[in-house]
């Protein structure tokens, strides 16, 4: 099991070896090449999965193609579908890897013993369920309400440690923005 886990999980709860012992035995290791599926649209979300290493993206894909990003998924978050996952039904987002990723995946029912066998892992996977809650409620508002440059500074905020992994390009399908627009706003605020 990954150290980094193991740290990740020490700095957000108090467990002991036996606890970290039972959640890593049953993590599937997995490893995604860059622009690597985990999840397709329309598969149904069978794992909870923790990034160790790397970097990930749920996205849909419009009629036309395009591609709208949800969300960015870096070294020491979690990623799945929460709602094909709870019902396991289609998936209406799919999660692939922007660049070669380390990730260890739980299934749904392995991740349900585990919550019921360590009450501080289900503590903290409900304040995960809230803090997703609310971040996700703050970039609605912020998409519904703001300009692109607010967006793009918005996300400078959120992801200051991953900007310059992700490109230009994705970043402009997570804002809602044009291509064309984002190169202008941070060509304007290079030259301010």
């Amino acid at each position: 099991m990954s150290l980094a886990f193991h740290t990740y999980l020490r700095s957000h709860m108090s467990l002991g070896e036996q606890d970290l012992e039972r959640i890593s035995m049953l993590a599937i290791p997995k490893t995604l090449q860059r622009n690597e599926m985990l999840l397709q649209q329309g598969q149904i979300c069978r794992y909870k999965t923790f990034v160790v290493k790397g970097l990930m993206r749920i996205f849909g894909t419009l009629e036309n193609g395009t591609e709208r990003i949800l969300q960015f998924s870096p070294e020491n978050t979690w990623t799945l579908d929460p709602e094909s996952y709870d019902h396991q039904t289609p998936a209406s987002f799919s999660i692939a890897a922007i660049e070669q990723s380390e990730l260890l995946l739980w299934t749904k029912p392995d991740f349900e013993i585990l919550l019921n066998e360590i009450p501080a892992l289900k503590s903290f996977s409900l304040k995960l369920l809230s803090h997703s809650s609310y971040s996700s409620r703050h970039r609605l508002f912020s998409s519904l309400s703001g300009s692109p440059e607010e967006k793009y500074n918005d996300f400078l905020q959120h992801y200051p440690d991953i900007l310059n992994r992700i490109p230009l390009h994705m970043i402009a399908a997570y804002l809602g923005i044009s291509l064309k627009t984002l190169t202008r706003i941070r060509h304007a605020q290079l030259h301010r």
